[in-house]
């Protein structure tokens, strides 16, 4: 087997491997006890009678309920299965194992109790009403794998309406981990953001927050090109863009200063970046179009399962830094290594909102931990075994939502800190422990 065959089958170990543990294990959580059940007259301090007192208790003060319940804790991970991963639109029920291992992402990385909530409509505003009809019993609602454009409109309207944050991770969760790593790929080949030509490749939900955030953080916007399925935006594309689809209408109007027309290989032409979240390849992006690039080009192929281009066939085209979306991979750029913070943070301060600046808390909070030690362009964040990334995103992504008048809780950052790294801790000894035990079993070799 020539080394070509060889990566190409390593990559498609994971699915594999993933087929015969899914069953194994019949899904990935549970529900677990957190208080003390020493014997059955226990049950009648945590169920009848006793547990009458803190109804009562909360029916007259509502915002008791995050003392006397694990409200403060719990997130919804609501997907209607329209655009899982790079599937498309696969159900409700096809979504589910997404939607777990994103709870067991939650709880192990950030100590989250997380739900997944896949729901039986394709209807925006049903959808809406559902998760607004949530809020009693969550902290915060994680939106996953949504279809494009409708998810702009139910984010959009959910975080006008609800009195919880509420968050998209495959608009919000991308563009901010994508930042953190281009944050330090740039400082890697010494270019600033404000100087730097971006090519975004693709136009879904990803790609237009991530541009969005970029401008946010000081890009040009002048200087980046997007592409969708019909070319890159220009403005002469307004008007068709501005009766279907207002998010790239937009971008259209404040990208593309040099109005470049043409596909992938003329937005990719001189850049120093290029973000592709487009569709599953690997033959979407050529070689030579990455070889047209400014020197010392950085290359993030983020498309799932299967990037745009094999990163070994970016590198040999000359690419400075090349980042995938896998964990099998160097270099993954993936929405783990935020999501579980930013929600600590955001659930230990009882915030009302995940706003732009708390993002762009994150992901400089995601790129100085990973640089810490000096930049490595084959792992340009830190690692998901590192909890440090975690409790520190917590602490200052609390922090900002004080600032901005979202909390709920004014905490200090010793006091977030020492939250944010019980929570971490426990989850991950937990899981370790019941492993040690033989509670969670160990599945049979192959």
């Amino acid at each position: 087997m020539c080394r070509e065959d060889e990566r190409i089958a390593k990559a498609l170990k994971p699915a594999a491997e993933a087929m015969r543990l899914h069953p194994f294990y019949r899904g990935k959580i549970e529900i677990g006890v957190k208080c003390k059940v020493e014997d059955l007259q226990d049950f009648a301090t945590w169920y009848s009678p006793g547990v009458a007192a803190p109804c009562q208790a909360i029916a007259a003060d509502k915002e008791s309920v995050y003392q006397h319940t694990n409200k403060g804790n719990f997130v919804a991970v609501v997907s209607d299965g329209t655009r899982v991963l790079g599937l498309g639109d696969i159900g409700p029920e096809a979504a589910l194992p997404v939607m777990e291992g994103k709870a067991l992402l939650f709880k192990y990385l950030g100590g989250v109790d997380a739900f997944p909530v896949c729901v039986g409509s394709k209807d925006p505003d049903q959808i809406i009403e559902f998760v607004k009809l949530l809020q009693p019993t969550f902290g915060a609602i994680n939106l996953e794998d949504i279809a494009s454009p409708k998810c702009f409109y139910i984010l959009e309207r959910l975080r006008q309406e609800c009195e919880i944050p509420v968050w998209h991770d495959d608009q919000q969760g991308t563009a901010t981990v994508v930042l953190a790593a281009l944050i330090n790929a740039l400082r890697y080949v010494n270019k600033d953001l404000r100087d730097v030509q971006i090519a975004m490749i693709g136009a879904g939900a990803a790609n237009i927050c991530i541009t969005k955030l970029l401008i946010a953080a000081g890009a040009d916007p002048g200087k980046i090109y997007v592409t969708d399925s019909q070319g890159i935006l220009h403005r002469d594309r307004c008007p068709d863009l501005q009766a279907r689809h207002r998010q790239k209408y937009d971008l259209a109007l404040i990208t593309n200063a040099a109005g470049r027309r043409g596909g992938i290989a003329e937005a990719m032409k001189d850049c120093d970046v290029v973000i592709a979240l487009a569709q599953p390849g690997p033959d979407l992006i050529h070689p030579t179009w990455v070889q047209a690039m400014a020197p010392n080009p950085i290359c993030f192929f983020c498309a799932n399962p299967t990037p745009e281009m094999w990163p070994w066939q970016a590198k040999a085209a000359g690419a400075a830094v090349v980042a995938t979306g896998r964990s099998d991979f160097p270099n993954q750029v993936n929405n783990s290594i935020c999501f579980p913070g930013i929600f600590r943070g955001v659930l230990d301060v009882q915030a009302a909102a995940i706003t732009d600046e708390m993002c762009l808390t994150a992901a400089y909070t995601i790129a100085d931990v990973g640089a810490e030690k000096g930049i490595d362009p084959n792992q340009l964040l830190p690692a998901m075994d590192n909890a440090e990334v975690f409790i520190r995103q917590a602490v200052n992504v609390g922090r900002k939502a004080i600032e901005l008048g979202l909390a709920r809780q004014n905490l200090t950052a010793a006091a977030l800190r020492e939250k944010a790294t019980a929570a971490i801790t426990r989850a991950r000894s937990v899981t370790k422990l019941l492993m040690e035990q033989g509670i969670i079993a160990k599945p049979p070799a192959w």
